[in-house]
């Protein structure tokens, strides 16, 4: 099993940042790959990006890229998206979501997830 908590979102406005933490707990994450997805109302979960635990290789979505980041830091098992240059349309749950194995872009491949934090975007 893996706990996964996220924390950091809040109210910011268009043009800021925010970073988001996904502290883990309950097994090492080695072979494990972790990811971020958001989900705004009406919408469905929609894939950020995602993290090779062990080598660190990233992936971003092209509507995210160059704008945000996903790193990791091993020593505290904790994930992080560092967001700048927010936008009102980034506005969203950001769920942090771990699997076994490589990375997905696709949620249903994930099968343990945080409970969210909520980001607001004003423009």
């Amino acid at each position: 099993q893996v706990q996964l908590v996220e924390s950091g979102g809040g109210l910011v406005q268009a043009g800021g940042s925010l970073r988001l933490s996904c502290a883990s707990s309950g097994r090492t994450l080695t072979s494990y790959a972790m990811a971020w997805f958001r989900q705004a109302p009406g919408r469905e979960r929609e894939f950020v990006g995602s993290i090779d635990w062990s080598s660190g290789y990233t992936y971003h979505a092209d509507s995210v890229k160059g704008r945000f980041t996903i790193s990791r830091d091993n020593a505290k098992s904790t994930l992080y998206l560092q967001m700048d240059s927010l936008k009102p349309e980034d506005t969203a749950v950001y769920y942090c979501a771990a699997k076994w194995g490589g990375t997905n872009s696709s949620p249903r491949a994930y099968i343990y997830w945080g409970q969210g934090t909520q980001v607001t975007v004003s423009s």
